[in-house]
């Protein structure tokens, strides 16, 4: 047990206790009973059948995975992905959210920001249910909103947060304590302008709140938006597939890009997810695998040379984020490998990028054909009209599912996925696939769910635009859809914060020089990072073992590693009091 986090400092024992009261005090929070819609096991080529957790995940899809003894998530490489020295959010050229991919690693001299699997139907559709489950899309281009697939879609929930006031609940925190506990902390010049709203996650109940309901930028915490959208509109077990069908008018093949940007190209063994190498559940498609299904097709109809198209038609709109710095994000297109990086096995938290991700990846189809026998009749082009509805298919791989890409992004805080889940989120609400569309989907949706949109201004999924705005007391309000009881299928929301001082973008805070290491294991939590920008919205267990839900969001001069730790210790300042 770290130092200095021992029952002296603790009412009621050891924090592993502490832990397993608070999870039982919130229900399901981050356990048993259906916190996921359980996984079907992945199509041949897949290589992601259920039954392992996510990064930084610490229950399994059926709830039996174990919760760490102490509290705490092992300590495992993914702490790389961390904000790091805090020194890369200089932001250097004037662009707001250039601080080089903001929450996963603080490299000095780069620029400013944040950073950084159902089967097809032969249509060209992105999303469908995993084998044997109820809702697959109709055909077309564009498919209609994903049906639940084993349970309904969550219905509004209501009042979630209500204000705290007088009743039985004698372990709750109070408004006067939380004020008097967090006055010091929250006084720190560092962390300049502070919106901050606590809420008890059992039940969602308003605890304490400062400027909770002023919108302020939320930088990446962004993505609980788009997460609880994406998990309410879209089956945890649908799957993205990347299909090659029969070109009838061209007598070719066409490679069609289905929104998976974590289709892979290395071979499984160097697969890695934030630092750490993939388990079956999380590991992604194998481009290789679909070159070897289609080049055995081919062969069985006695052709050895083809021409090969793309078809990139799943998505509207731009390619390119408003922000878009061919680093922490990658052109938006349906069809990618590794996430359009130049170097795959790159491990730099906001890599160089490809400036064609989906010619890239036709590229690299065609050399992976080549090396099966497969001749490839010239250079492929982009195709000039969607694949037909009823074109035979030669080939298909489909990724880990929603809930898990959802883990991933939430983790590692990718931009990319998060502007792909954004657009299976637009397609399933019958929205163009755009950065417009999505933005428009996520806020119905949330709206739908009972979450109180004034205020709520979204352009994208990622949380790269300067230009968004939520209000804390929103961002809690979406902790406490996760965590509720009533929705099952958005638990993912949970189950991918990062695990303060172990895992993704909170690795390597909360750190012994800190001020901040006896919540390190105790906090999960999403972070967010832009110039001048840093938010913070997750779960603390408190002194008393109750989990409580927060989002502290800041904007300041300061510089963004001293802001950063400046905002855990009032964090830490939770997780040590009862606060009565």
């Amino acid at each position: 047990m770290r130092a200095g986090a021992g029952s002296g400092d603790r009412r009621g024992g050891t924090a592993a206790g502490l832990f397993g009261a608070a999870v039982l005090v919130a229900g399901t929070v981050l356990g048993a009973g259906g916190a996921y819609a359980q996984p079907s096991p992945a199509p041949s080529g897949s290589g992601s059948p259920a039954g392992s957790v996510a990064p930084g995940g610490p229950a399994s899809p059926s709830g039996s995975g174990p919760v760490p003894p102490s509290g705490r998530a092992p300590g495992n490489a993914q702490g790389d992905e961390d904000e790091g020295d805090g020194r890369r959010d200089d932001g250097r050229g004037g662009k707001g959210d250039r601080g080089g991919k903001g929450d996963n690693g603080n490299r000095p001299g780069r620029r400013g920001g944040e950073s950084p699997h159902p089967s097809a139907s032969a249509t060209g559709t992105a999303t469908t249910p995993a084998a044997g489950a109820p809702g697959a899309p109709a055909t077309g281009t564009a498919p209609p909103a994903a049906k639940p697939s084993g349970a309904a879609r969550p219905a509004p929930a209501g009042t979630v947060l209500t204000a705290a006031g007088a009743g039985p609940d004698t372990g709750l925190p109070t408004s006067q304590g939380l004020q008097q506990a967090l006055a010091a902390v929250l006084a720190d010049k560092n962390l300049g302008t502070v919106g901050l709203a606590v809420a008890d996650a059992a039940d969602g109940r308003l605890l304490y709140g400062s400027g909770e309901n002023t919108a302020a930028t939320p930088a990446s915490t962004t993505k609980l938006a788009t997460s609880i959208a994406a998990l309410s509109l879209i089956p945890g077990d649908t799957r993205l597939t990347t299909r090659v069908v029969k070109n009838a008018a061209t007598g070719g093949i066409t490679l069609v890009g289905g929104g998976d940007p974590t289709l892979t190209g290395l071979p499984a063994e160097q697969v890695q997810i934030g630092g750490v190498p993939a388990d079956p559940d999380t590991a992604p498609a194998s481009l290789d695998a679909l070159a070897r299904q289609t080049a055995a097709a081919l062969k069985a109809a006695g052709t050895t040379a083809v021409a090969l198209d793309y078809d990139v038609s799943l998505y509207a709109g731009g390619l390119l984020h408003k922000n878009h710095d061919n680093e922490n994000i990658a052109a938006v297109t349906p069809l990618m490998v590794d996430e359009g990086k130049v170097d795959p096995k790159s491990r730099e938290d906001a890599p160089a990028r490809v400036t064609d991700p989906a010619g890239a990846a036709a590229e690299a189809f065609a050399n992976l054909l080549k090396a099966q026998g497969i001749t490839v009749q010239g250079k492929a082009k982009q195709a000039t009209a969607p694949a037909a509805a009823d074109a035979p298919v030669l080939g298909r791989v489909d990724s880990p599912t929603v809930a898990r890409l959802v883990e991933r992004m939430l983790t590692t805080s990718d931009n990319t996925l998060a502007e792909a889940l954004a657009r299976q989120a637009a397609l399933a609400a019958h929205q163009p696939a755009s950065f417009e569309g999505a933005a428009t989907a996520v806020t119905q949706e949330l709206a739908r769910l009972g979450v109180p949109t004034a205020g709520v201004v979204l352009n994208d999924g990622s949380g790269l635009h300067t230009g968004n705005a939520i209000p804390p007391v929103v961002l809690v309000k979406l902790l406490a859809l996760a965590a509720s009881v009533d929705h099952p299928t958005l638990r993912p929301v949970l189950t991918g914060l990062p695990i303060a001082g172990f895992t993704g973008t909170l690795g390597k805070r909360f750190g012994s020089t800190s001020g901040a290491a006896d919540a390190a294991g105790l906090v999960r939590a999403k972070t967010g990072s832009l110039s001048g920008v840093n938010t913070l919205a997750g779960t603390v267990v408190d002194a008393d073992g109750r989990l409580l839900s927060f989002a502290l969001m800041t904007r300041t001069t300061a510089p963004a590693d001293t802001a950063r730790t400046a905002m855990d210790r009032v964090v830490a300042r939770l997780a040590a009091c009862g606060c009565h």
